[in-house]
């Protein structure tokens, strides 16, 4: 039988820290070809709207997922069916939402943890989303934070933000007038916004810090102005072929100079110790996230046997009536 879990079973079954192992160690199998992964598409719809899908194996495990979506008239809604390998089961049909943002904050606090000085200890979080919130609970939980300034347009969500994180993280999570102000001295740099044009620019960051950039996912959308990207002494990403279709921030500060993308690192090989990440604490590092499907893959592996331990979930009567062609 197919196991349904809904969005509220998977927030009870799934925090940062279990996240951030899976991450991790789904990356380092990534490295040795373990698990495969195919990059996202899309289908344009109606209205501007959007279907994404994406997929990853993880061979040793014996999993396939998918993770696919929908954006249409403002609102998204994802979906991770998890099969087995070894039977063609479909095992669980996930509901997502909160499963991604854990997902993708994970993946950041990885490459915090790979990328950042090892003394960082003040954040900028520019975004005040679901997003934004659990990129500062990855990066404080990789990194002894002693405090976070967070800009977003809207002033009474980045107030709300600021007070909610500032109680769940217990350091002082402050308010900025500005990107600029937010992101002046910080060690550490996380975007997660929907904006198309730069939030984060050159001239206002620190010497040698770490920037995660994880908002924009098309060609034609960036969040960094081109000194943000130039200034990098390492570019790592979770997928070159993807970045090289969607990774906005690269694209337009690249300008279709090859020579730029031949020192492109992956994440995976950086976890992996395949090849290095930040050798110094002068460098400025940049970890461009897309968001890749075998993230989803290990954490949805995870969710499901959690939901089955705990015998949550519905079971869907999937393919009970006969095995007709």
């Amino acid at each position: 039988m197919t196991l349904h879990i809904c969005e509220a079973e998977v927030r009870e079954v799934l925090d940062m820290p279990w996240a951030l192992r899976a991450v991790e160690e789904i990356s380092r199998k990534q490295a040795t070809g373990e698990v495969v992964v195919h990059p996202r598409r899309r289908f344009e719809l109606s209205h501007g709207g959007f279907f994404h899908y994406m997929a990853a194996a993880d061979y040793t495990a014996g999993f396939v997922a998918l993770k696919q979506y929908t954006y249409v008239r403002g609102k998204l809604q994802f979906l991770v069916p998890l099969y087995e390998m070894a039977t063609g089961d479909l095992l669980a049909v996930i509901e997502a939402d909160y499963l991604g943002q854990l997902r993708t904050g994970a993946a950041s606090g990885v490459a915090t943890k790979y990328l950042a000085r090892e003394n960082s200890h003040v954040a900028a979080i520019i975004g005040t989303g679901g997003q934004a919130r659990t990129q500062l609970e990855a990066v404080a939980a990789v990194r002894k934070l002693e405090s976070a300034n967070v800009y977003g347009r809207d002033t009474a969500k980045r107030e709300n933000f600021c007070k909610e994180m500032s109680a769940r993280l217990e350091i002082s999570v402050i308010p900025s007038g500005s990107s600029g102000d937010a992101v002046h001295g910080a060690d550490i740099v996380c975007t997660a916004t929907t904006s198309s044009q730069p939030v984060v620019f050159g001239a206002d960051l620190a010497p040698a810090v770490h920037i995660n950039a994880i908002g924009a996912n098309h060609a034609h959308k960036r969040e960094l102005d081109d000194e943000a990207v130039s200034s990098a002494d390492v570019v790592v990403v979770d997928s070159i072929e993807q970045s090289r279709q969607e990774a906005g921030d690269l694209i337009m500060a690249f300008k279709d100079d090859e020579i730029c993308w031949t020192g492109v690192r992956k994440l995976c090989d950086v976890v992996a110790g395949k090849i290095s990440g930040r050798t110094s604490d002068s460098e400025v590092t940049l970890f461009k996230s897309n968001g890749i499907a075998s993230w989803d893959l290990a954490v949805a592996i995870k969710v499901y046997a959690a939901a089955r331990e705990k015998k949550l979930g519905r079971e869907l009567p999937f393919w009970t009536g006969g095995s007709g062609n």
